[in-house]
């Protein structure tokens, strides 16, 4: 990312208007021999300010981070967790309350699960079906929810669900829908606890595309509730998701048609 000279003095000069920002600690800085700032950079302050002006714009926090490792670090720690605080704040409470400061997976896996549905391609996780995966303007996700696709001797665990990203008319596949998730502190949950007590073996080369961690099958270690079904307005049979090590979910599910979906709802 270029900066020219006037945009440079700019942000200098908004730096010293404004009092000094929480960002206290000082962090080593990681150049390596290819980056083009090795003989200086903005101070975390004023990127802070910066981004804040932005509404923690994903996208350009994505385009700093691939600008040179210390942009990439400060991304990591600073900006990709107030972009999850502004876009998820109920949640973020929720998730932190456990008295972590940090989240599973951290916080760049955890903005990028909030804001990209994964999609999937052909002799991928989900078999042969091909939809790219791509972002989205905005998703709900809900413990509520969740707790429909926990067993009911894991139901104490805290998952959060979103609504299900349609992708309709996918030929013989019908409307397919993508879903996604996270679970609070899921190094402590039972159902991570079950998974090993099963010794529920994991995906030998597909990994989670939010944090690249190992993937267990729940459809494979029976642990999908129907409930689950139910919550989403899909085929009993045609629903599948990961977890992974880190407790993020991701799924897909073929959707009933409207009107069918509507009485499983009511039903539900």
């Amino acid at each position: 990312m270029k900066l020219d000279i006037r945009n440079l003095l700019c942000l200098r000069f908004m730096a010293s208007q404004v009092h000094p920002m929480i960002l206290t600690k000082q962090y080593r800085c990681i150049h390596s021999s290819s980056c083009q700032c090795t003989k200086g950079h903005l101070s975390e302050d004023v990127i802070f300010l910066v981004f804040q002006q932005l509404n923690w714009n994903p996208k350009l926090i994505a385009a700093l981070s691939c600008s040179c490792k210390w942009f990439d670090d400060l991304a990591k720690r600073v900006l990709w967790k107030e972009f999850c605080k502004t876009r998820a704040p109920k949640m973020m409470v929720d998730l932190q309350s456990s008295g972590s400061h940090s989240v599973d997976g951290n916080w760049r896996a955890l903005g990028k699960l909030l804001i990209y549905c994964s999609g999937c391609t052909r002799g991928g996780l989900f078999n042969n079906i091909q939809i790219p995966g791509h972002f989205v303007h905005r998703t709900r996700f809900s413990r509520t929810s969740g707790k429909s696709f926990l067993l009911p001797q894991c139901r104490t665990d805290v998952l959060y669900v979103s609504d299900p990203c349609e992708h309709l008319d996918q030929g013989d596949e019908g409307d397919i829908g993508f879903f996604r998730g996270i679970f609070k502190s899921f190094s402590m949950s039972r159902v991570r606890k079950m998974l090993i007590q099963k010794r529920a073996p994991l995906h030998p080369t597909h990994v989670c595309p939010y944090c690249k961690a190992k993937l267990w099958n729940m459809l494979q270690a029976k642990m999908v509730p129907t409930s689950a079904s139910c919550r989403l307005g899909s085929y009993d049979d045609c629903i599948e998701y990961y977890v992974c090590l880190n407790g993020h979910m991701l799924g897909i599910c073929t959707l009933l048609p409207l009107s069918e979906s509507e009485e499983v709802s009511e039903i539900e």
